[in-house]
């Protein structure tokens, strides 16, 4: 059994004109949920064994943050520049290529692919809205990472800052 998150970046800021919208930061609001955030999935027992992130700014001081909360050491920690703005079939190939000795891993991204990711793993489940620092977390009963498909996954839980207010 494989335990998969795939989480979109906390809400960033467009205040700073001029920055390329890789480089944009958090906002306020997002540098605040980020910490709730990792704080809700450690009290369900959450840990990754890896958390992998696209190299925008947002998306990896999200990533950053979150693995703050775990107590995670900086080498469980990777970016990787091909999950920015990555679409649903990029996203799976990085799901199908993670080391297997990882039994937990998170992946950070950016909307549309992690929205369409989510529903896609889980067919069954409604993954009606995707904002931001939504976290999906799944269960896909495969013992190898490669074996993941579309549909192969069950979607245990999807939180979002709103959820964690309820």
């Amino acid at each position: 059994m494989k335990h998969l998150l795939l989480a979109r970046h906390a809400k960033s800021s467009w205040d700073l004109s001029g920055l390329s919208d890789h480089d944009r930061p958090l906002n306020e609001r997002g540098e605040r949920d980020v910490p709730r955030m990792g704080q809700a999935l450690a009290q369900r027992g959450v840990k990754p064994d890896l958390i992998v992130s696209s190299t925008a700014n947002r998306a990896l001081t999200t990533a950053e943050g979150l693995a703050g909360e775990f107590g995670m050491e900086g080498e469980r920690l990777r970016s990787f520049s091909d999950l920015y703005l990555a679409a649903p079939s990029l996203i799976l190939r990085v799901i199908q290529g993670l080391d297997e000795s990882e039994d937990c891993v998170l992946l950070v991204g950016h909307n549309p692919g992690m929205h369409e990711a989510a529903s896609l793993l889980d067919t069954a489940s409604s993954v009606s809205s995707f904002p931001t620092l939504a976290v999906a977390r799944f269960e896909i009963d495969v013992e190898f990472w490669g074996e993941v498909e579309w549909g192969a996954g069950f979607l245990v839980e999807l939180l979002t800052p709103k959820t964690l207010e309820e």
